[in-house]
């Protein structure tokens, strides 16, 4: 048997002095197992009560023995235990009711020790397996019970607050706030609180996806719909069902979709891309936006009605630069990770170089601080504590400006837009990811400005 399942489990065995439980006893302990060996119920029922056992293997019907009430209480204790129980050839509709009630099988006498060990080892693996998903289950309520969004600001305690107050209902969500200032994790945290934790969460970022996708995406489509549908495919909602579906950017979608999500969202039934068959779907909605959905209702570019629907409860996420007193906490955090991550003997930031960080305003917010440093911890050749020269030069307030930037009176927009977005560009060295947070646009949106400026 294995050396994770067996060899390490505790196991009471409830069976009168015979032959064939002394055999049975030197059998599992030859394998390494503990075994608690008791003669009658009255002893098992102490050991219940007071150890903590793996497998239980007793007898359906002995004197001073009611077999299927010691699998309850056995149970009772150790919801995931391995019972096996003994039974004779006269008691097989006991032994299946036994079964019924959780044991992992009955064993008719004689004994088949073989037969025994092959049902401990699978019932002590499952265990095992089950233990695992707890000390998972134990690790995620850390993380996203407020663990990966933590914070001592006024602003996020309220958020706290909110979260708990709405996870448990089924209401729609809707998350304000600027690019990268975690508006995800709130919505994961919010699905970790809620009765669909152990489901499916699912997102997607609306903004990243070109405008001709983002059905297909959301909804799924059928073989041959349009050019290059070899297959079938499930999308998002589909992919969500039972959990939560966590839409980033809700307010990049296309007026078209926007119509069929309104639907989906009020009686839940939707229909792939050439698809005339009608789904139905159980989903929690999140949805999450960096712009102001009232504007683009009031100028007719995003739909009332769907916005209403998204907006049943909003949580407003500020700006980075509104909580600078979660900046050291931040900071420590994401040093600590980083340093791991690159097994670098690096233990903080100095004084002066955490001051630097707590002035600067951070225009992408949590995500770009957390680039930066993991930027700092990895290029830094020395030991111990970061130092302002670990700081990237576009930070520091003494060297924030862009050569040949100058902005004229008389300029058009236009010309000013393009003139931002190349040298943001260049001084990110053409990260456009980053670039896309400085400058609070979407990807896609970069994308197609780089194009309208012949900027690539």
């Amino acid at each position: 048997m294995s050396e994770t399942s067996v060899s390490r489990a505790r196991i009471l065995v409830v069976m009168p002095e015979s032959t064939s439980a002394k055999d049975l006893v030197a059998a599992l302990e030859g394998d390494g197992a503990d075994v608690l060996w008791v003669r009658e119920g009255q002893s098992a029922y102490d050991i219940l009560d007071t150890e903590v056992v793996n497998a239980l293997i007793y007898p359906l019907k002995q004197v001073r023995i009611d077999g299927l009430r010691l699998q309850k209480i056995a149970r009772d204790r150790n919801a995931s235990i391995c019972a096996i129980a003994i039974a004779t050839p006269e008691e097989i509709e006991l032994g299946i009711e036994a079964m019924r009630e959780g044991a992992y099988d009955f064993q008719l006498m004689p004994l088949n020790f073989a037969k025994i060990k092959a049902v401990l080892e699978r019932g002590l693996s499952y265990q095992q397996l089950v233990g695992e998903v707890s000390n998972l289950q134990r690790r995620l309520d850390e993380r996203y019970r407020f663990g990966g969004i933590a914070r001592r600001s006024s602003a996020w305690q309220r958020i706290y607050g909110q979260v708990e107050q709405v996870a448990q209902s089924k209401t729609s969500v809707l998350i304000r706030g600027e690019t990268g200032t975690g508006k995800g994790e709130v919505a994961k945290a919010i699905h970790q609180q809620s009765r669909r934790r152990s489901e499916a969460f699912v997102e997607v970022n609306c903004g990243a996806l070109p405008e001709g996708v983002v059905e297909s995406e959301l909804f799924g489509h059928e073989r041959g719909a349009f050019t290059g549908a070899a297959t079938a495919r499930k999308g998002r909602f589909e992919l969500a069902d039972e959990g939560t579906l966590f839409l980033d950017e809700v307010g990049d979608i296309p007026p078209p979709t926007q119509v069929k999500l309104l639907r989906v969202i009020q009686d839940g039934r939707f229909e792939r891309v050439g698809a005339t068959q009608t789904r139905g779907v159980d989903v929690r909605l999140i949805a999450a936006t960096h712009r102001d959905l009232d504007t683009m209702v009031d100028s007719g570019t995003y739909r009332a009605d769907l916005f209403y629907r998204l907006n049943v409860v909003t949580i407003e996420v500020p700006a980075l630069r509104e909580c600078h007193e979660d900046i050291p906490l931040l900071v420590d955090e994401f040093v600590r990770k980083f340093a791991d991550d690159n097994e670098k003997n690096i233990s903080g930031v100095s004084a002066r170089a955490l001051d630097i960080l707590i002035e600067y305003e951070w225009p992408g917010n949590v995500r770009e601080l957390k680039n930066c440093i993991e930027g700092m911890v990895v290029m830094s050749s020395r030991e111990g504590m970061l130092e302002v020269d670990d700081i990237p030069r576009y930070i520091n307030r003494r060297e924030r400006t862009f050569a040949g930037v100058d902005f004229r009176v008389g300029m058009s927009i236009r010309e000013m837009e393009k003139m931002a977005i190349r040298e943001t560009l260049k001084a990110v060295g053409n990260d456009r990811r980053r670039a896309a947070e400085i400058l609070q646009i979407g990807l896609s949106t970069l994308y197609r400005k780089e194009i309208e400026y012949d900027l690539r």
